[in-house]
């Protein structure tokens, strides 16, 4: 019975494990560190990835102390392959993201500033095309002069406000 009971337990020892997932780390594009199980996407550069199941550790990210210098005949100058530019540092991300944010805003200052403009423009076409009807319509009009009374406008004063209204139109259409 003690056999049977010692089995048991393991087996529920073993079958309450956790397997085991593979743990990546790496730097994505953005400069962002990544945690996941799965591996980091095709074309992350092996300088990037920082941990990987089964793989020798990351190299130190200090440099190492170059050895010492011995007397070897030198080589005939090879051009060097074009290095890889270095992820940007952090205050130069910063100095991007506050460029990009202020950008931003400038852009959303405009468009604010353009529709307000396009608002007034419309309120003032909109006034001009009432008053074309108005002057227009062969009904007499009558406005109020400086002491409060009620004055016929005159053809001639038709005629002027009428090419005033014409003229605001003009830029409407």
């Amino acid at each position: 019975m003690d056999l049977k009971r010692f089995l048991f337990l393991l087996l529920a020892a073993l079958a309450a494990q956790a397997p085991a997932h593979a743990q990546y780390s790496w730097i994505d594009d953005h400069g962002t560190r990544v945690f996941s199980d799965r591996p980091p996407p095709p074309g992350t550069p092996p300088a990037r990835i920082l941990k990987a199941p089964h793989a020798p550790a990351p190299a130190t990210p200090y440099p190492l102390p170059a050895p010492a210098a011995t007397a070897v005949p030198a080589a005939p100058a090879v051009p060097a392959a074009p290095t890889k530019a270095a992820p940007p540092s952090l205050a130069e991300r910063d100095a991007d993201f506050r460029k990009r944010a202020a950008e931003r805003d400038a852009a959303e200052r405009q468009a604010a500033e353009d529709a307000k403009r396009k608002a007034a423009q419309d309120e003032q076409c909109a006034a001009a095309r009432r008053s074309e009807v108005k002057l227009t319509s062969g009904r007499r009009l009558t406005d109020v002069d400086d002491q409060g009374e009620r004055v016929v406008v005159t053809e001639e004063e038709k005629a002027r406000r009428l090419a005033q209204a014409r003229h605001v139109l003009a830029d409407c259409r």
